[in-house]
């Protein structure tokens, strides 16, 4: 008999404890993650998901962010867990300074729940080392992979904490293991040198990512080779803007499952329009977000 657990998606990536501090020093401390935002929104349009995390045994009770089953998420312990403090400048939260306060330790292959498989290793990371592009290569063989560049560009200073963005060294060597890249317009240029997004899209699918998904804050786009894709930010309110990368990624390759870019798309990007509305991971239904496509983008074709 196979017991074997099958998830349509493994998510891995380190819980967060974040400060986050307004451009008027309002404070608000809360749990977040690429790990968790990423989990919600898969787990909001139905598709079966697994969380791989990392903390220090006396932070379990950060584990309750996640709106996932408990016992889809697999836990391993660190010395430390990560936290982050996020300083942002302005009212719309464009800019903003990052000191890492805490790191987990890195992911590693033995850390692969034994008994259990996904059709898409899901690489969301928060800092440089929380994986290397050895594991992404091995992964690969196992299943489809996904890649969130924020963690392989991202580094902090070991002695100030202080959070800086460089290139990723490895580049060309490791996009060719990636079947769904992930970045924002400034990590794009950061990668190629390129301002022109719908360039460095090109660019990186020429160095060998399948497809890849660029957000914006005000449109999403993808590219698989063939043509461009894009879809307009199209959220009521901002309140809840943190982990809108994540929530846009998650939903764009679980639902590249089983739909078409252009469909893939048109869901992601109302997943994420909606999830802005309210801070915190998504908790929502694959029916609401349908309604929101329905009121808000009937002018936009999935097809």
């Amino acid at each position: 008999m196979n017991s074997m657990k099958k998830y349509d998606v493994l998510t891995i990536g380190h819980i967060s404890l974040d400060y986050n501090i307004d451009y008027l020093d309002n404070q608000i401390i809360e749990v977040g993650g690429a790990v968790i935002y990423s989990s919600a929104a898969a787990y909001a349009l139905g598709h079966k998901v697994a969380a791989l995390t990392k903390i220090a045994r006396s932070d379990e009770d950060r584990l309750c962010a996640f709106t996932i089953p408990r016992e889809d998420v697999y836990v391993k312990y660190s010395e430390v867990s990560t936290s982050i403090r996020n300083k942002y400048h302005t009212a719309d939260k464009e800019r903003r300074t990052c000191t890492c306060i805490g790191q987990a330790e890195a992911f590693r292959e033995s850390d692969i729940p034994d008994g259990i498989s996904a059709e898409i290793y899901h690489f969301a990371g928060l800092i440089y080392g929380d994986f290397d592009g050895e594991l992404i290569k091995k992964l690969s063989s196992r299943g489809k992979v996904a890649v969130d560049v924020q963690a392989l560009l991202r580094h902090a200073d070991k002695a100030s904490g202080a959070m800086y963005f460089e290139d990723w060294a490895d580049k060309k060597e490791i996009l060719p293991y990636v079947d769904f890249l992930k970045t924002d317009a400034a990590e794009a240029e950061i990668l190629t040198g390129l301002a022109d997004r719908y360039k460095a899209a090109e660019t990186l699918y020429g160095w060998g990512a399948k497809e890849v998904c660029i957000t914006h804050n005000t449109e999403v786009i993808a590219f698989d080779g063939k043509r461009h894709y894009a879809v307009p930010i199209r959220a009521r309110n901002l309140s809840g803007r943190s982990g809108r990368g994540d929530t846009t990624f998650a939903a764009y390759i679980t639902e590249r499952l089983d739909r078409d870019v252009p469909e893939a798309l048109l869901t992601a990007t109302a997943t994420v329009s909606l999830k802005m509305e309210k801070p915190g991971a998504l908790k929502a239904s694959r029916a609401d977000i349908e309604n929101y496509i329905a009121e808000f983008y009937g002018d936009v074709s999935g097809k």
